[in-house]
């Protein structure tokens, strides 16, 4: 665990090397081609960067934030666009936070994207005693049906990423005194699987894919489909490379051969946010269904699809005895004075 400890510091000062020549690179080259190419070792080094890590409170976020998102926002910077280009350039902390997390500091002027739904703390009630109950129910899992186990870890993940990057998001607004675009928007009252995907769940995502993938496809793909049409191979696209960046996720958290599953799942989600496209414009509102029955179609088909093909792969990583035996690791460290090895503890959840 301390030789972890040790390749985690080395990767964030490699982060923090890397950010701060990209910095420097987007101050004295104009953005284009050139900037792109003083960029691409940047780019390449983020890819890297979980390779010499295993444990799961690390490779997780270092694949996500850094390969996946950083990578893209590098891109996005090259060519001018994305959060990490400004006029005036942005400060370096602000730099640095807008690549290495899941965020977007607003400026003084501007306003979020994304209208969300407001909450109360009463909103949060029933998922705090849903989660509780998920907790109590999987001290049962011996009498339970694979498939309610299955749905109790994906509702206890996904529950507690919600919670790690709002966490996040607190802690840069209070360091930093600044506004961020929305990550979530009530992901659970989605109507519609793309009203989910483009306007509810992980914004930060879609909003990284937008630019760097769905535009440059329609542009491509203007010259090949009527324009009426253009936005659907665009959409295909779009959900292939999330596909492929999920199971990048998943090869650098288990360092597995990839099964496919997690691409084919957002690939069946994609065809079906095409399909919704086309509906919408043939159709337009004439069979348009209840916000009620489009909701609970919605919910279906993404816990099903979730549950077949997204979380089992997911789960054969054995994140839960890994999480909580390096939980436990910290915790040792604590009371002994130095970190222990993940496996020297039991952890009596598992």
């Amino acid at each position: 665990m301390e030789g972890e400890v040790y390749n985690l510091m080395v990767n964030l000062s490699i982060a923090l090397a890397s950010l701060l020549y990209s910095h420097s690179v987007g101050m004295f080259i104009a953005k284009g081609a050139t900037r792109f190419l003083a960029l691409f070792p940047v780019i390449f080094i983020f890819l890297c960067l979980p390779l010499n890590l295993q444990t799961v409170f690390f490779v997780g976020p270092t694949s996500f934030f850094m390969t996946w998102l950083g990578s893209f926002k590098i891109i996005l910077y090259a060519f001018g666009q994305g959060p990490l280009s400004s006029h005036p350039p942005l400060p370096l902390s602000h730099f640095i936070a807008n690549a290495c997390l899941p965020i977007k500091i607003l400026k003084d002027h501007e306003s979020p994207s994304h209208q969300t739904t407001k909450k109360s703390h009463i909103d949060y009630v029933p998922r705090v005693l849903l989660f509780i109950f998920v907790i109590k129910a999987y001290g049962y899992k011996d009498f339970l049906h694979p498939l309610l186990i299955t749905a109790c870890l994906a509702y206890y993940f996904v529950f507690m990423l919600i919670q790690f990057l709002a966490a996040l998001a607190f802690l840069v607004r209070t360091l930093f005194g600044v506004k961020l675009e929305p990550q979530f928007d009530e992901p659970h009252h989605s109507t519609s699987v793309q009203n989910f995907w483009g306007k509810r769940w992980n914004l930060m995502v879609s909003d990284t894919l937008r630019p760097t993938v769905y535009h440059p496809a329609r542009a491509i793909f203007r010259h090949l489909v009527p324009e009426r049409w253009v936005s659907v191979p665009a959409v295909l696209i779009t959900f292939l490379v999330s596909g492929l960046m999920h199971e990048l996720i998943f090869y650098h958290l288990g360092q597995y051969t990839p099964t496919w599953e997690v691409t084919w799942f957002f690939i069946i989600h994609g065809i079906c946010v095409g399909m919704e496209i086309v509906m919408k414009k043939t159709t337009g509102q004439r069979f348009e269904q209840p916000p009620v029955v489009t909701w609970l179609l919605t919910l279906t088909f993404i816990t099903i699809t979730g549950l077949w093909l997204f979380f089992p792969p997911f789960l054969r990583l054995d994140p839960c005895a890994r999480v909580c035996r390096e939980t436990m690791a910290f915790i040792g460290f604590f009371k002994t004075g130095h970190l222990l090895g993940p496996n020297e503890y039991a952890c009596r959840f598992i």
